[in-house]
């Protein structure tokens, strides 16, 4: 009789500490589940940008935080007047957000304050521009490589862009996605367009 119960109180040891693990693992699998998810979002499906600067002003203001899609591009490349998000060419460890100007293996001429593309006299309409352009506004004349784009801000007056960098065009490889959404502040959420 005392073995019987010494079995008995074994098994109740035994399955108490096989519903502990139970618990545990109902807390920790969920957790794990979601963090997987969000990293695999994160990197392979959205990316998250701050605008510091009022470059992009005024379609995108400062202090605005937005989404951009990572799947845009798998198909296509981006289109001329697409916000992008990519890594800044003289240091790719910053990320900047530019409208698409100049097409891969294109002409782009700026003259006056007016962008001509592949030689073209009817100047680009440019309707999302902050104010008129009055700061550095050519002679400039851009060479687009194959496989790059050229990027300028909307507020050409005071945009940090392809007119002054170093590496002036980003490589196809460096955009990391379409700029989709402003999700904060409030006020500011909408689709960009």
């Amino acid at each position: 009789m005392p073995e019987q119960n010494l079995e008995v109180e074994v098994e109740k040891k035994q399955g108490g500490a096989q519903s502990v693990v139970k618990e545990i693992l109902s807390w920790v699998i969920p957790f794990a589940s979601a963090l997987v998810v969000a990293l695999l979002l994160k990197n392979y499906v959205i990316i998250n940008a701050d605008i510091p600067t009022g470059s992009m002003e005024n379609t995108i203001m400062p202090g605005n935080r937005l989404i951009g899609s990572r799947l845009s591009y798998l198909k296509d490349g981006p289109e001329r007047g697409d916000i992008v998000i990519f890594r800044y060419p003289d240091n790719e460890e910053e990320l900047y957000v530019k409208r698409v100007i100049g097409l891969p293996g294109e002409t782009v001429d700026v003259r006056d304050g007016h962008i001509y593309i592949g030689g073209s006299e009817v100047p680009l309409t440019e309707d999302y521009l902050k104010e008129e352009w009055t700061v550095a506004t050519g002679d400039y004349h851009f060479q687009v490589p194959e496989d790059s784009y050229l990027m300028l801000g909307d507020n050409r007056n005071d945009s940090w862009d392809a007119r002054y960098w170093n590496n002036t065009y980003v490589q196809r490889e460096k955009i990391l996605g379409k700029a989709v959404v402003i999700y904060w502040p409030l006020q500011n959420v909408g689709k960009l367009e």
